[in-house]
């Protein structure tokens, strides 16, 4: 063999994600969120609340949250559900500020608010929060976003327009939040979780456009 033929030939680099280790501060979370929303349900539904705080965490540990991240996925309505400030508060010493800071920053009112703003005033006051918000937010955010819009496809597909009688925004206004707050993440890197918010937004579009809206 020539010399040449003798070089070693560069080895590939297998880029691998560090293990996410969850532990008991996690499973303290869990039953901290199951008591917190007990006896809430998804709009319209039977679903126990606690699907979607679950949904939420797995996204944002498929898309390599780590365990505040996690945490704070499962605890992310907990302040506009369940006790407002002094829920956040709660929230802060039990689970830290990082925690906090995330939980804080999904959250368009605390539940201490009387009355609440409308629903529009608040939709865009979140649209303009979140344009600042930091990393860790807009993760647990998106994946938030993307666990409901994935839902409201799958009963629009089952029910059709009359899905949007359970939205305060109706159609319209529905659709424009979702599309407008993809448009904030895609200022950003994409990642798995914003991707797959890209589709189910535009799949949900297209399979609403030109339809009548129930009850006109």
């Amino acid at each position: 063999m020539t010399a040449l033929a003798k070089q070693k030939k560069p080895q590939r680099t297998q880029r691998t994600r560090r293990s996410i280790k969850l532990g008991p501060r996690f499973l303290r979370a869990f039953q901290f969120a199951a008591e917190k929303h007990a006896g809430q349900s998804r709009k319209a539904s039977t679903i126990p609340y606690i699907a979607h705080l679950m949904g939420v965490a797995s996204l944002v540990l498929e898309a390599g949250g780590d365990e505040d991240l996690a945490i704070a996925a499962l605890l992310h309505d907990v302040v506009e559900d369940c006790g407002g400030m002094p829920m956040l508060k709660e929230v802060r010493r039990k689970f830290g500020q990082r925690v906090a800071k995330v939980v804080d920053g999904c959250t368009d009112t605390d539940a201490g608010t009387d009355p609440k703003p409308p629903w529009r005033e608040r939709k865009e006051n979140y649209i303009q929060h979140l344009k600042k918000a930091d990393a860790d937010t807009r993760l647990v955010s998106a994946a938030d976003k993307l666990n409901n819009v994935r839902s409201i496809l799958s009963d629009y597909r089952a029910i059709g327009e009359s899905v949007w009688s359970r939205f305060t925004g109706g159609r319209e206004g529905t659709l424009w939040y979702y599309r407008t707050l993809l448009d904030v993440f895609l200022r950003h890197p994409r990642n798995r979780i914003t991707r797959d918010l890209e589709l189910v937004v535009d799949e949900l579009e297209t399979l609403t456009a030109g339809r009548k809206i129930s009850g006109d």
